[in-house]
């Protein structure tokens, strides 16, 4: 994938110019999406729809390790939140070191991380150990995320660049459709927590494929130095559109970064939108949906039954992506993202009130559907709002204050649900979307522009 470097011939497809003086990343943009992008979102997808499975996975593991092993709900609370705070790590170091060392390797050392600790995760035998593992799987999940959407985005084209970002997060909803379909069929089982997990040391392998079959930034090997590897690597994407390849001026190697760059005052604003509107998504989604299955069961649902509305309300995120990558580029990132967002909170709040079985399964598939929405829009307009040098630092950074409320949610479940049952909890929830959506408005609207160098 990706590395396939024999041009097709002129016989067999022709060839239209390329204009002259322009920069690599320039060429890149102006060329239709070819079957090396495809393999490269395809390759990404693959990655990010197992982080999601193992992410999804945690919360069918915490209803059946309330029964098997007679975990309170502080228990579970920690069980939900170490993750995230694993996540929160790894997504600063992750974004920092993308922005030296590239993007695919950070992507593809990611992916060992957190299917080798996931692995692990099946052999606990007590509560410390699988939180002690968990951490680890959150180091390497708070990396991967940021670092393969910034990938993604800086080989994408131009007008199409939102599209693409907004799938790539699709996969996500497949990977949580994986953790519902283990939940549902694998973890009800005899020590079936044990063997969904055992299944989460995949990305372990796939780590390999990354490493050596996706190409690595054009941008970030530009700014090392790298110029011939950034001149094949564009000449094979061309080659692939049956565009011909001109030389382009080679830039100056640019200084490292620093992390505290992303608060200059040109980036001062948008930098706090940003984390804004991380902060009040990742609080509302995971504070929602890892409980789900455990909100679901504690409300007088069986285990099994539970689980088959969580794999239905999983499924509402397919659709959501299909209409953010619809619209993302007819409305703007900031429209859709607001729109998605007003939906999650209007969605969250019927969610708490539903008097039925019936009605809190069509408002979960509504939160689902406008959650997932949300999400894919957000990922594809944080890469763009830093220039190059600074691309993976300002992803995951603000990933990593998102991954605060992540972690802070699960948490504060139990002491909400005690204190005013779901009603009160999916309110919060719903004050956090409206958070998200007013600081989503003071975000750059950079639909159709190239991203800067």
């Amino acid at each position: 994938m990706g590395t396939d470097s024999t041009p097709r011939s002129t016989a067999d497809t022709p060839r239209e110019p390329a204009a002259p003086g322009l920069t690599r990343p320039e060429r890149l943009d102006r060329l239709p999406f070819t079957r090396l992008h495809g393999r490269l979102l395809v390759g990404s997808g693959v990655g990010w729809a197992l982080d999601a499975m193992d992410v999804g996975l945690i919360s069918f593991v915490m209803a059946a390790l309330a029964r098997e092993w007679g975990l309170g709900q502080g228990q579970l609370s920690l069980l939900g939140s170490i993750g995230f705070v694993g996540m929160a790590v790894g997504a600063t170091v992750g974004g920092l070191l993308a922005d030296r060392i590239g993007r695919r390797s950070v992507f593809a050392l990611t992916l060992l991380i957190y299917g080798v600790a996931t692995g692990a995760s099946a052999l606990s035998t007590g509560l410390v150990a699988l939180l002690a593992l968990r951490f680890v799987v959150g180091l390497g999940l708070g990396a991967e995320l940021p670092v393969a959407s910034t990938l993604v985005s800086e080989y994408a084209p131009r007008r199409i660049r939102g599209r693409v970002v907004v799938v790539l997060e699709s996969f996500w909803a497949v990977g949580w459709l994986l953790a519902a379909l283990l939940g549902y069929f694998v973890v009800p089982l005899e020590n079936g927590w044990r063997w969904a997990l055992a299944l989460g040391a995949v990305p372990a392998v796939y780590a390999i494929f990354v490493r050596f079959g996706l190409p690595e930034s054009v941008r970030f090997l530009e700014r090392r130095g790298r110029t011939a590897e950034a001149e094949a690597a564009v000449r094979r994407f061309e080659a692939a559109a049956g565009v011909e390849p001109v030389p382009s001026p080679t830039l100056p190697e640019a200084p490292k970064p620093h992390w505290s760059a992303i608060w200059q005052p040109k980036f001062r604003r948008r930098t706090a939108a940003l984390w804004l509107t991380w902060f009040g998504v990742n609080f509302a989604y995971y504070g929602a949906f890892i409980w789900l299955p455990t909100l679901l069961f504690n409300s007088g649902f069986t285990l099994v039954k539970s689980f088959e509305y969580t794999l239905w309300i999983t499924l509402a995120q397919l659709p959501g992506y299909a209409v953010a990558a619809v619209l993302i580029e007819k409305w703007g990132r900031r429209a859709t993202l607001a729109t998605f967002l007003a939906g999650s909170a209007v969605s969250a709040v019927a969610f708490g009130l539903a008097p039925s079985a019936g009605l809190i399964l069509g408002a979960g598939m509504a939160l689902s559907f406008f959650n997932l929405g949300a999400w894919g829009a957000l990922y594809a307009v944080t890469p763009e709002v830093y220039p190059t040098s600074l691309r993976g630092t300002g992803s995951g950074s603000a990933t990593a204050f998102g991954r605060i409320a992540a972690m802070t949610a699960p948490l504060l479940v139990p002491v909400i649900v005690a204190a005013g049952g779901l009603p009160v909890l999916f309110a919060v929830f719903g004050a956090a979307f409206l958070l998200a959506m007013v600081a989503a408005l003071f975000l750059p609207e950079l639909a159709g522009e190239a991203l800067t160098e």
